[in-house]
């Protein structure tokens, strides 16, 4: 029992010992262990709540979760920041001995910490700002899909074919971004279509509109429009014009429901597409020949 006693004494006068002596603070292995403990447990605590705040508020259907969700946010990265500070505050460490590094911190921000400072302060200000916000869709660069979330360094952006893409947030800042639901979640489409010379105008613009109103997934305010857009070499070139919140993220597959509508209409009322015309004049250049040798005779 007294060897164990022994023993264990030793362990604790080599945990407190000080290996290291800033200014007047000592750094013990006990003083690390304490304060990585500490650390990780106020990290864990905080993350949790952070967590518990945003299951929260998305149960709630009538919480603007975008401007609420970046306050939660911002505000946890706030609580880790002050309370690192408290931490080592109340261990007795001199942090006044710290500013004897902040020249060679910002050296490595400068160097091999630029971009991740980039993307941070980016990051801040898209949840300040908020250009994009979760739930929209948007393409920057070669990048296009609905936002899934927004963090400090990165963004999450989903697309069509269910790849989650994480875009640097210096990007939305630098490159030019297309928001497609920035003032809402309608989004216009419009298909072209060509007929023949000869088709009747009105009943074209009357069969367009038609096809509009039966597809469900079309608002009927902004009401579908149909423009002549053209004079086509073979054909009048019409262009349907719709408004939609459902395909806002799939232009495309709407684009396609609306082609096989016109197309059964246009079958159905015999309307002709076009076909490449040209006309075709011949010269008989032997007969020419002919009669310049007979008046030279």
């Amino acid at each position: 029992m007294d060897q164990l006693a022994e023993y264990l004494k030793f362990i604790w006068m080599y945990f407190n010992k000080p290996f290291i002596v800033l200014g007047e603070s000592s750094i013990t292995v006990w003083f690390i262990l304490l304060n990585i403990g500490f650390l990780f447990a106020f990290f864990f605590i905080v993350t949790k709540i952070k967590g518990w705040m945003i299951i929260r508020l998305e149960r709630n259907p009538d919480a603007n979760i975008s401007n609420w969700r970046a306050v939660i946010t911002l505000s946890y990265y706030v609580v880790l920041v002050i309370g690192l500070i408290a931490l080592l505050q109340s261990t007795g460490l001199d942090l006044s001995l710290f500013t004897v590094f902040t020249g060679a911190i910002g050296i490595g921000i400068g160097f091999g910490m630029q971009t991740i400072f980039s993307n941070f302060i980016s990051g801040i200000i898209i949840l300040l700002e908020k250009p994009i916000k979760i739930g929209d869709r948007v393409e920057v660069g070669d990048v296009s899909g609905n936002v899934q979330n927004i963090s400090v360094r990165a963004t999450t952006i989903v697309t069509n074919d269910d790849v989650s893409i994480i875009v640097p947030n210096s990007d939305f800042i630098s490159e030019q971004v297309i928001n497609w639901s920035h003032t809402g979640r309608n989004v216009r489409a419009n298909i072209s279509v060509s007929v023949a010379y000869d088709s009747d105008p009105e009943m074209i613009q009357k069969l367009l509109l038609e096809v509009a109103d039966k597809e469900p997934s079309i608002l009927k305010y902004p009401a579908p429009a149909v423009r002549l857009a053209e004079f086509g070499e073979s054909g009048l070139k019409f262009t349907l014009l719709v408004w939609t919140s459902e395909y806002s993220d799939r232009i495309g597959a709407l684009k396609s429901l609306l082609n096989f509508s016109v197309l059964k209409s246009f079958r159905k009322m015999n309307v002709q597409f076009p076909f490449p015309q040209r006309d075709v004049h011949l010269y008989d250049q032997t007969n020419k020949i002919l009669k310049e040798e007979k008046e030279i005779l």
